[in-house]
């Protein structure tokens, strides 16, 4: 198990009052959306039921997949209001309560998009997820380099981008019940004159 110290933030104020303000913005650009929205058309089940962590306004799923549902839970009502890739939402903070307001094998497939870095009871939170899907369907978690720093948690803080790809798939092997776990990246360009594109992360599971 990870000591209690990994998961300490900067801010450990109360989370509703930092997301209070809708924010509006994307946190990787456009070249990494388009590769996590291609990565998803070949993992999800078209049709299926789908579970949004710590969703916000964009989910970032394919264009064109249809899904029966997509259930958004999240910390900013406005902000999902805004989602045209929801069909429910529910308010919900992991660090609060790690247990899932659904119930057991109730979703095809799961996804947390560049947030489980603010995650501090991830071991609980991967497990409860784990409850609420059907055995065979996937858990994806995508991140980039960007986080909000006063919010993310001292162990991702203190590791690199490779390092944060080991830590969630511990997340997922000290949760239980997961098999193929897997990851994959696409490292960022760096442009002539700075700048470039975002690298993006995904690390992923089935249910067992």
């Amino acid at each position: 198990m990870f000591p209690a110290d990994y998961f300490r933030r900067q801010d450990e104020s109360d989370d509703f009052n930092f997301y209070t303000q809708p924010r509006k913005v994307v946190h990787i650009d456009d070249a990494a959306i388009a590769t996590l929205a291609e990565f998803l058309r070949d993992q999800l089940p078209a049709g299926g039921a789908l579970l949004d962590l710590m969703s916000s306004w964009r989910s970032h799923l394919p264009e064109g997949v249809a899904f029966d549902r997509v259930v958004g839970l999240g910390m900013n009502q406005a902000e999902m209001d805004d989602n045209p890739a929801l069909t429910e939402t529910v308010i919900h903070s992991l660090n609060h309560a790690p247990q899932l307001p659904f119930a057991d094998a109730e979703f095809d497939a799961a996804v947390c998009t560049v947030s489980v870095q603010y995650l501090t009871q991830p071991v609980e939170v991967f497990r409860e997820v784990g409850r609420v899907l059907k055995p065979g369907a996937p858990f994806i978690v995508s991140f980039s380099n960007r986080c909000f720093p006063t919010k993310a948690v001292a162990i991702w803080k203190m590791t690199d981008d490779k390092q944060h790809m080991e830590l969630v798939a511990q997340y997922f092997a000290q949760s239980g019940g997961w098999q193929d776990i897997q990851a994959q990246f696409k490292p960022g360009r760096r442009g002539l004159f700075g700048g470039g594109e975002d690298p993006l992360y995904v690390v992923w599971a089935v249910r067992a």
